[in-house]
């Protein structure tokens, strides 16, 4: 019997339990909402915060390594909420944008349906720590069969049939559907994507069913046919894509994804509608994360190759900063998902544009931004009790800054280190890197 490779390293892995770290003296924003609290000491045993104390009351445990943090902030790791690292697979640059989001103080993110089989291998990595990134939470997809000529389908199901394989299938009334999520909980998957060609009455069946079986549903906002009340109505977790929101005030019937209704853009930046108002009030109701990608459409609009096509992503873009601070100020929940990222040159993640976005395009204040990406991205993804706070008992997830991100998000860039796991990640041997 031949003898198994050696294990590959795990440079990046968590430290065992026993592993103690004192942060202290630093001001400590936990993501809760609560107030910025000064002199704070966070104790990491292991992967896991043991204690968030005031200074004073943290007696070092013998042989414990102390970290001094005066004059630094502290927030909770950040969560893109929608991200894409297989579509097509691409190895090499999957694990080149993992590593640039964890050194720019990205801890995890939800990956909105990918090759699964490449997906679940990068996610193993980073979890064990092969490889740099943050941790991935990701979804198999669900769609009608009209959907299944989409190029992409075939981008991530390369040596197989689209819409007959576990992570990306195709439903209709004829669907065993107990048997369809098993599939997609057998990928192991955190949750079911419902994507696009699903009338409200299977979405509503795919939804129930994953619910029975113990994963999570996420949503695009409209399926097509199904409305966005229908799929909020559904009991979906969260939705994706703030302007698809706008297709509850369409003047005609949703009938395909592939023929949406024309909007009229200009109405609603400028009068809004009482079936957006009732949607977000039915958001409220449920618990309803909207994973807004609020900033998308400026990055397909510098990316555009036409003037019509700048055009058409200006106009949504304008539509986009509207919605998601109407939807803010009406009480929704918003995840920070970007569905897009930078260049690779680029220093930091896209997630630092979605954030100052929210902030400067939709008048969110910079704590409720920072909020959005932590405590609420953990929620977008079922993950709230093990991570997006800064709490005893919580995954050490967070990054230290040298300046304060509450009086602007471009100090976000100030990162001196991103702590996930408990292994701390320091942003000089990223920027040496990029040299």
């Amino acid at each position: 019997m031949a003898h198994l490779d050696e294990p590959a390293p795990t440079p990046y892995a968590p430290p065992p339990t026993g592993t103690v770290t004192v942060y202290r003296g630093g001001t400590l924003l936990d993501g809760t909402g609560a107030a910025a609290r000064p002199g704070t000491t966070i104790v990491v045993d292991g992967a896991t915060i043991a204690a968030v104390l005031p200074d004073a009351e943290v007696q070092t445990p013998a042989g414990a390594d102390v970290v001094e943090l005066a004059g630094r902030f502290v927030i909770p790791g950040l969560i893109d909420a929608h991200q894409h690292l297989a579509t097509p697979p691409n190895r090499e640059a999957a694990e080149a944008a993992l590593r640039r989001q964890v050194y720019g103080g990205v801890t995890a993110i939800r990956d909105m349906a990918d090759d699964l089989r490449h997906i679940a291998d990068l996610t193993r990595g980073t979890l064990v720590g092969e490889i740099a990134g943050p941790d991935i939470h990701y979804a198999a997809l669900m769609a009608g069969p009209g959907f299944f000529d989409d190029p992409r389908t075939w981008q991530v199901s390369q040596g197989e049939t689209p819409g007959h394989v576990p992570w990306m299938q195709a439903i209709d009334d004829d669907t065993d559907l107990v048997m369809a999520v098993a599939l997609a909980r057998g990928t192991h998957a955190k949750a079911v994507k419902v994507y696009a060609e699903l009338p409200a009455h299977l979405v509503a069946a795919i939804t129930a069913e994953a619910k029975r079986q113990g994963i999570g549903v996420w949503a695009h906002a409209a399926t097509f046919p199904a409305t966005p009340g229908e799929v909020v109505a559904a009991g979906v977790d969260a939705v994706s894509h703030v302007t698809l929101i706008a297709q509850e005030a369409a003047g005609e019937p949703l009938t395909s994804y592939k023929t949406k209704p024309v909007i009229d853009v200009e109405r609603l930046v400028r009068d809004g509608d009482p079936r957006l108002d009732a949607l977000y009030a039915a958001m409220v109701e449920r618990g309803t994360v909207l994973d807004a990608t609020a900033s998308m459409w400026t990055f397909l609009g510098e990316q555009a190759g036409d003037a019509d096509a700048k055009a058409r992503a200006l106009a949504n873009d304008t539509l986009s900063a509207k919605l998601t601070a109407d939807a803010y100020r009406a009480g929704v929940r918003l995840a920070t998902g970007t569905d897009y990222e930078t260049e690779p040159a680029e220093p930091f993640p896209s997630l630092h544009l979605e954030l100052r976005y929210l902030a400067e395009r939709c008048g969110i204040p910079a704590a409720e931004v920072i909020r959005c990406a932590t405590q609420v991205g953990a929620i977008s993804m079922g993950a709230q009790d093990t991570t997006g706070t800064v709490e005893a008992g919580k995954l050490a997830n967070f990054v230290v800054l040298a300046a304060d991100p509450t009086v602007d998000l471009a100090n976000l860039s100030t990162i001196e280190y991103t702590v996930k796991r408990g292994h701390r990640f320091d942003r000089a041997d990223y920027d040496k890197g990029m040299q």
